[in-house]
Order: structure tokens, then sequence, then C-alpha cells
């Protein structure tokens, strides 16, 4: 099967967004230095939780094709507004410049497999 230059940019992008959406769900649910480093940079556990189930949910959102289009625009929207929760927390935190830098790219793959979602 010969896949479009388009499409195998979609799926790069959209695998690699995938896989950190569920391990950073497995990573907030079961490593105690993610589940510390939440709590230091001062959010409630209740809001470690939302983000475990909405994650999962966004991940199987964007990852499964035959999702309604709407659907994944919330997922999207849902992502890109974690990403960028993450990236003001770090940086107000005072981080390593990496985890900014780390966030920064995955917000430029989400922008990439939205815009390639739609080509």
């Amino acid at each position: 099967m010969k896949y479009s230059s388009a499409e195998l940019i979609y799926w790069i992008s959209t695998s690699i967004l995938v896989l950190f959406l569920l391990w950073s769900a497995y990573a907030y649910t079961f490593q105690k230095a993610a589940i510390e480093g939440f709590k230091e940079l001062g959010f409630p556990n209740f809001f470690r939780l939302q983000l475990i189930i909405l994650k999962v949910i966004a991940a199987v959102c964007i990852a499964l094709p035959f999702i309604p289009l709407l659907v994944k625009e919330w997922a999207y929207a849902g992502v890109a507004l974690f990403l960028l929760t993450a990236i003001v927390a770090h940086v107000a935190h005072q981080d390593a410049p990496i985890i900014t830098i780390i966030n920064i790219i995955l917000l430029g793959l989400l922008i990439v497999s939205n815009y390639y979602l739609k080509v």
C-alpha cells in the first residue's frame, strides 16, 4: 500500500502525539516522580486525575480514523490547552528549559497533525 507524503506526515505526527499522551497518562498514574512533580507545580491531585482520563480519551479520539471530525477537533483543542498550561506552569516554576522545549515541540506536532488531518 502506498501512502502520500501528506498521509505519512499525518500518521507520524499523530502517532508521536498519541504515544506521548498515553505515556504521560501512565506516568501521572504510576510514576512517583511524575506524581510528585505534578504536586510541586502546585496543581491539586484531582486535576492530575482529570488529566489522566482526558489524555486517554484524547489519544483514542485522535488515533481512531472513524471518530467524527468535530470530536477530533475538540480533542485537539483539549490537548493544546494542556500543552499551553504545561508550558506556562514549567516556565513559572523555573524548571529545566528542555521541558518547555519538549512541550513546544509537542504543540508543533499537534498543529501539524491537525493540519494534515484536513488535507
